[in-house]
């Protein structure tokens, strides 16, 4: 891979900073600018970031931010449907292609995290302030590096809690506690075609989550661990193989004409 710096795009809705004094004051540069920084404060050089909004044209994710794009994160909640459908596609088969996505907090609604996990990837919550404790399920992952102990805790937070409907995670990274008794999936990775897709629960906007160090740590982590690690071509397409690598022994006759819709998918 290139050592050129990593190409970061940091998505979000901005709806809530729009309507919500709590929130605006919160977050006064919007949760965009504070998972920005996050992610430059931890891989510092090594990165280049840029905002995209739901409000700016094509969401702000257009062909060629897209293109120039190694790893999207996004953060919906408020605005999920009003993400266009084509702008999800694109997205979508950029994944497909090798571009990482870092799906943040109540963007498991988000219609993109759901066609890349193909369930409903709904969940029970609650909103009561409650402290959550993340254990690191998994010692030495480049998605926990840097963070000391066991554990770490976020004072005041949003329960996410169990059945979270996803498929089964390639890797379960985190799973948190909450004070209130239930569990939760925290942080869960997949690989789709060539891209990798992380899920990382912390985020909620009325708390000052996206301050504290080691959620910091962690979303930078994240951004890296779901870079792109191999410029091999991948194949997205179920392409007809004439002739053969080997002498096939027969004389059987396919009827072509009951692939006429499969030639004309691939343009043919």
């Amino acid at each position: 891979m290139s050592n050129s710096p990593l190409r970061v795009t940091v998505w979000h809705e901005h709806v809530h900073e729009q309507t919500s004094k709590v929130v605006k004051d919160l977050y006064p540069d919007g949760m965009h600018g504070a998972m920005k920084a996050g992610i430059e404060e931890y891989l510092g050089q090594t990165v280049t970031v840029q905002t995209a909004l739901l409000e700016q044209p094509e969401h702000g994710l257009t062909d060629e931010v897209l293109a120039n794009t190694d790893v999207l994160t996004w953060w919906g909640h408020a605005a999920h449907d009003k993400v266009d459908d084509e702008i999800v596609n694109k997205v979508h088969q950029r994944v497909l292609e090798g571009m990482g996505i870092v799906i943040l907090h109540s963007g498991h609604y988000s219609k993109i995290f759901q066609k890349l996990m193909g369930t409903t990837c709904s969940l029970r919550w609650r909103e009561a302030g409650e402290k959550e404790r993340l254990w690191v399920m998994k010692p030495g992952h480049p998605i926990t590096d840097g963070i000391d102990g066991e554990f770490f805790e976020i004072k005041d937070t949003e329960m996410y809690g169990e059945f979270f409907d996803i498929p089964d995670p390639d890797e379960t990274v985190l799973i948190s506690w909450f004070e209130g008794g239930e569990i939760f999936r925290s942080c869960c990775t997949w690989d789709r075609g060539k891209g990798k897709v992380v899920y990382f629960r912390p985020g909620h906007e009325t708390f000052p989550i996206y301050y504290q160090k080691e959620v910091r740590q962690v979303l930078a982590n994240c951004v890296a661990y779901a870079a792109p690690k191999s410029s091999a071509p991948v194949r997205l397409t179920a392409d007809q193989i004439r002739p053969s690598l080997e002498t096939i022994e027969g004389d059987h006759q396919a009827d072509e004409s009951l692939h006429e819709h499969q030639y004309k998918e691939a343009g043919k």
